[in-house]
């Protein structure tokens, strides 16, 4: 199964396709670009303005894999729908979960 993570040697770094502006917060499906990309697609209500959206998606990341806010950080894409970001903490906890919620998610294109 391709994934919207990789491994790194304190965490993972993850592709989301953010849609900031929703009319809900939700954890979306998995979506695969025209290179190959496998993203992984979350909507929230917050606007796209003052950092409001990101704050909410890490927000709503730290809850999902149960890792504190400043483990959270946006590595690329900050004022970009695609975004790369990296979390750090216990790889094994962060693959239990997101391999249990990706299980779960068919890709589509």
């Amino acid at each position: 199964m391709r994934k919207p993570y990789r491994d790194t040697a304190d965490g993972v770094m993850l592709w989301v396709r953010l849609q900031p502006g929703a009319r809900q917060t939700a954890l979306g499906g998995l979506r695969e670009d025209a290179a190959g990309q496998v993203w992984w697609e979350i909507k929230v209500t917050a606007p796209p303005e003052d950092g409001k959206a990101n704050a909410a998606l890490i927000k709503l990341l730290a809850k999902t894999l149960r890792q504190p806010k400043r483990a959270i950080e946006i590595v690329t894409g900050q004022s970009a729908r695609e975004k790369t970001l990296r979390v750090q903490g216990d790889i094994k906890d962060i693959q239990t979960i997101a391999t249990a919620f990706f299980a779960e998610q068919p890709v589509s294109e």
